[in-house]
């Protein structure tokens, strides 16, 4: 994946295989050299770009990604401005960096960006980018997207899955209730991924993640994967490079392949007759018998449900963190959660829709922690005008959200963590209004599974807020809050508390 998080990762293959080749890489680097001079020789002088800083030969702007990009970019914007023109390798990309500009490219432009880079590993992985999130813009992803506007992720639909959302969350507080029995510190950075990818995979394809290894095993390389380095995706001109090195990702595309076979045509033969009981896999194999979907395009839009426990997973996380690191705010929140729920022994659906400030503190959350704090990377084949600048055809558009959502200039006390700043109204995530908050993207590529997110979400947390107090464990003086950047942006270290029963 292109995405720009992993491309220090992709350095570092690039490297290792350079240093395993010699010859190879001589080679590289003579048809580059050759390759960057005859481009730059050709190139029309007569558009008015945006800005750039200043780049290196062959890797264009690489170094200047650093451990953190979308921080890294933020930095950037504030020299060259809110869209910078970007080059990473040989690719072109534009880096938008204010709420107004990103107005112009998902809504104002937004038949113009609403393609995706063609990038390796989702072509294979995605079966020539035949999932939801990777498809060109065009009718087929218009097709895909009604079904799962109207199949898979409705109201309705979100709604039949409660049962599972009910028994994952009595299963983690039933973990958890052991460490509190015992007063060790509970892994709540496992157990919180583990209810959420098992209640994706159940209403998925009605497994549970843990309790299949082999589906454990595939869906984590395949997510390393979608990240690693591929020549083509920075180095167009090399692509043929990627068959030569690309024997792992082969190998283990016909694993994932061979899994998905198995999976679709065991669930053919025992086909579910209650309407009720039907996860995402009937639905998608209904529309496959309405002549809405093949074979491979199931395959791919099930490896978009496989992976969609992730992001769910790690705003929980984000929340739990910065409610822990601000005591009043997780008093506020507890006391809330414990008043709605009253002398009940456990949290109901319909107590959560009462539970305010709990909906201010998953928004809150949001703002300073976007899974994707640099939304997945839109794509133009023509060349468009935004603002006054000409943006040439192949060039991909990455929209940091995390910079105008932390923006001084937009809110006050910006990188403070206050649920409160929501409770006027005026911000919801699927406003076209306010585009200073954008959490799950807006125009066509908006994200299509919000309302499944947040049922994922809430419930984490008003469970383990109803149910226990929490402290930090006796060898720790302080709590991290520090950032990895990866496929999401996680917390660095996982959050290890120790749970205590709620007062009676």
């Amino acid at each position: 994946m292109v995405e720009v998080w992993r491309v220090q990762q992709w350095l570092e293959r690039l490297a290792e295989a350079v240093s395993n080749n010699i010859t190879l890489s001589l080679v590289i680097l003579v048809l580059y050299i050759f390759y960057f001079f005859k481009l730059n020789g050709n190139r029309s002088r007569n558009l008015n770009l945006p800005p750039s800083p200043p780049k290196l030969p062959i890797i264009g702007n690489l170094h200047q990604l650093g451990d953190h990009p979308h921080r890294s970019f933020r930095d950037l914007s504030r020299k060259y401005g809110p869209m910078m023109l970007l080059h990473l390798g040989h690719a072109k990309t534009l880096i938008v960096s204010s709420p107004d500009i990103a107005r112009e490219i998902t809504t104002t432009h937004d038949t113009v960006f609403a393609s995706r880079p063609f990038l390796t590993a989702a072509r294979m992985f995605m079966y020539g980018c035949t999932d939801l999130t990777f498809a060109p813009y065009g009718d087929y992803w218009k097709q895909v997207k009604k079904v799962y506007a109207q199949e898979l992720f409705s109201v309705n639909k979100v709604n039949s899955f409660r049962h599972i959302r009910e028994e994952e969350m009595a299963l983690m507080i039933e973990k958890i209730s052991s460490s509190c029995l015992l007063q060790t510190p509970a892994d709540l950075t496992s157990l919180i991924r583990n209810a959420a990818n098992n209640l994706t995979c159940r209403c998925g394809i009605g497994i549970k993640r843990d309790g299949n290894s082999r589906f454990g095993e595939v869906a984590k390389e395949v997510v390393i994967e979608l990240g690693a380095f591929a020549y083509g995706d920075i180095f167009p001109s090399l692509r043929w490079m990627d068959v030569l090195t690309g024997f792992r990702r082969r190998k283990l595309f016909k694993k994932v392949d061979s899994y998905l076979k198995q999976l679709i045509q065991d669930r053919v033969n025992q086909s579910k007759a209650d309407e009720e009981e039907k996860d995402i896999l009937d639905h998608l194999l209904q529309a496959q018998k309405d002549n809405k979907l093949g074979i491979d395009n199931i395959k791919a839009l099930l490896i978009n449900v496989f992976l969609g426990g992730d992001d769910a997973a790690t705003t929980s996380e984000w929340a739990i963190a910065e409610l822990f690191n601000k005591p009043s705010a997780m008093k506020k929140a507890q006391e809330e959660v414990r008043r709605v729920v009253g002398a009940k022994a456990k949290v109901h659906e319909e107590d959560i829709h009462q539970m305010e400030y709990l909906k201010l503190v998953v928004k809150e959350t949001l703002r300073l922690h976007a899974p994707s704090p640099l939304l997945l990377p839109r794509y133009t084949s023509v060349g468009a005008n935004v603002k006054g600048y000409d943006i040439p055809p192949n060039t991909t558009v990455l929209i940091n959200v995390w910079a105008f959502q932390t923006d001084p200039e937009m809110w006050d006390n910006p990188e403070e963590f206050i649920p409160e700043r929501f409770s006027n109204g005026g911000f919801d995530y699927k406003s076209s209004q306010n585009y200073q908050y954008l959490p799950f993207g807006s125009g066509r590529r908006s994200c299509p599974a919000i309302s499944f997110a947040l049922a994922i979400i809430e419930p984490v947390l008003a469970n383990l807020l109803f149910h226990f107090d929490w402290k930090l464990p006796s060898d720790l003086k302080e709590f991290d809050m520090t950032e990895e950047f990866g496929s999401f942006v996680t917390k660095k270290t996982p959050i290890q508390l120790v749970p205590v029963f709620r007062p009676s």
